[in-house]
Order: structure tokens, then sequence, then C-alpha cells
């Protein structure tokens, strides 16, 4: 490749204030530069559209700096390097890292991965092989410390981070129970994935089908979504359970105060714990994590559902559609 490509950016516009509307972004096109000794330029194949985002561009203190107005939307892709001045990195090499929600980007390979696109397509190193199945792995087996013969509970069962802790949950010797919104998902979470039972909150009593589902309580109990969900499912709680918190997506737009847990003393009762992580404390740890999650790809017990837009320029829309629960699996955009 020769000369410098224009490179088609998102950028943050503005704060939001509940659900990022299209007015918080800029879609604009800039100059790229030539890459300086030791930098690569990567073209994006596939952007990741993950819940974390939104409290990336929130203003405040979190375990990362928040996305400053007019920079580049921070995300996840996968693509491939086009010009190099990095012996590590060289032309026609995969990487995976975050590149940011444009076609293009500038790295000095911190943070960066090679990834073979003859072992797993390139958007699978965005889920099953990149951060969310990395959380499932981490979250249920480290925090949540499941065991054979435990019964698990994992909100947003047929999302990217779900879909992953139920199946290892499954291999683990677990009891496996998902929560999902509408009866398409949850029949693909028992069908396809193998779940033992998927509750639709939706559709129907959430209260009744843990008690039905989890008839000696709720061992672990994986939550990505937070708010009434989290409620109900404390009041279910076995002795000695762990709550995972990974995320709360029913409250990342609120308008309000974010609503906490109420049922709380239920961990007092049971002398349970509920615990808060990060991924990234664990990012020394991701080829363990990599290794085992690729042979269970490899032997068929882990599957990936992947959900993709296409173009940039359906970034606002598509980041909306995590908070209305209308994506399914993994949320990517190709480029």
């Amino acid at each position: 490749m020769t000369g410098t490509p224009a490179n088609l950016q998102v950028q943050l516009r503005q704060r939001p204030t509940g659900v990022p509307g299209d007015d918080c972004w800029n879609v604009l096109e800039v100059a790229t530069r030539e890459p300086a000794d030791g930098e690569f330029l990567v073209r994006n194949r596939y952007i990741s559209v993950d819940p974390a985002m939104r409290g990336w561009i929130n203003e405040g203190r979190s375990y990362v700096e928040p996305v400053a107005v007019g920079e580049v939307m921070r995300a996840g892709a996968v693509g491939e390097v086009v010009q190099s001045r990095n012996d590590q990195f060289p032309e026609g090499c995969c990487v995976s890292g975050l590149f940011g929600v444009q076609r293009y980007a500038l790295s000095d390979g911190k943070g960066v991965i090679r990834v073979d696109p003859g072992l797993a397509p390139l958007p699978v190193y965005l889920a099953t092989l990149g951060m969310p199945g990395m959380t499932a792995y981490f979250g249920l087996l480290e925090v949540g410390a499941a065991k054979e013969g435990e019964t698990v509970v994992v909100s947003a069962a047929a999302g990217a981070v779900g879909q992953v802790v139920g199946q290892i949950a499954k291999i683990k010797g677990c009891r496996t129970v998902g929560i999902a919104g509408g009866p398409e998902k949850c029949a693909w979470v028992t069908g396809e994935l193998g779940f033992d039972a998927c509750i639709d909150y939706r559709n129907a009593d959430l209260r009744a089908g843990l008690r039905e589902h989890c008839p000696r309580g709720i061992d672990v109990y994986f939550d990505n979504v937070g708010g009434d969900i989290l409620d109900i499912a404390l009041t279910r709680l076995a002795m000695h359970a762990r709550v995972v918190i990974c995320g709360a997506i029913s409250q990342y737009n609120n308008m309000q105060a974010m609503k906490g847990p109420a049922n709380y003393m239920s961990l007092l009762v049971h002398r349970a714990r509920m615990e808060g992580f990060v991924v990234f404390d664990y990012a020394k740890r991701y080829g363990e994590a990599a290794q085992a999650l690729a042979g269970w790809m490899q032997d068929g017990s882990l599957k990936t559902r992947i959900d993709e837009a296409a173009g940039l320029e359906t970034f606002p829309a598509t980041f909306r559609k995590l908070f209305s629960g209308e994506n399914f699996g993994k949320l990517v955009i190709a480029v």
C-alpha cells in the first residue's frame, strides 16, 4: 500500500443524557499520516460494539479515563496491517486491539495481539476469543468460582458475554439457567447453546421461573443487567452463593440515580458475597483463557453467534441496539 488513505472516524461530539442520540456523534473523514518508526497502520475490518462503551462516554471516575469530547470513540477492533515500520507487526498480518471506531488506526503495538483468521473468523476475535470471552471465563470461574453440580444463572443470556458464560457453565458440569428477552432468544439459548432452561423476563414471571428452575437456589448469579432482575435474583440465593457483577445495562441510561439492590440483606442471610470485576485485571492470563476457549470451540462444545451491522456510519443506531435488546449475540460493525 502506498500513500496515506483517507480515514472515516466516529468522534464523540457531546456527552449523552439518557440513551445516546445521533447528536452525540460526529462521523467525518480525516487525513491519515504514515507510520513513524515502531508504528503500523491497521485497516479495521470489524468494530466491536459493547455495553461498556456507554460508561466510557460518561464524565466521572471509572476504571478507565472517559473518552474526551472530540476524540475517536474507543472500541475494540480487528483488522489487517497495511503499512508497517514495526518488525513485530509486518504488513499483511491480522491484529486485534483498541483501535477505535474508525476505518484506519495507527498503533505502536501496545495492547495489540496478532490473530489468525485461519483458526477462526475475524469477528470471533471480538467475541468468544476476545473481551467477551475473557470476561465470561474469568468472571464465572475465578470471581464466581463455579463448581460441578452447582446452579448458575446468567442474565442477558443471549448476549455477547452471557452466551459464553452459560456454555462454560455447562462444560463445567453446572445446571445452567438463562434470563433473556423474548421467546426466540430463549429458544436459541436452550436449543442451540444447551442451557437447561431460559426464562423470558418480558413475557413470564421471573420470580416464579427462578423458583421453578432453581429449586435449591442459585449458587452463582452472573449479572449483566442490574436493576429489578438483580433484585429478584438476590431473593433466590443458595447458601454461600456468589453474585458476579459484570454489568448493569438496564441502568446505564437512567436519567435519575442508578437503582441499587433492595434485597442485599439476602447476602447476609445466605452468607453470600457480591463482587464486581473488570476483565482488564486478568490481562496477564488472557493466554490461558484463549487456549481453553479455543479448545472448546474446536471440539464443538462452545458456539458463537455474531450480530453484524454494516458501515461505520451505522454506529449511532447500532450502538442503541444494545439498550433496546435488539442485538442477538455479539454485536459488531463490518467496516
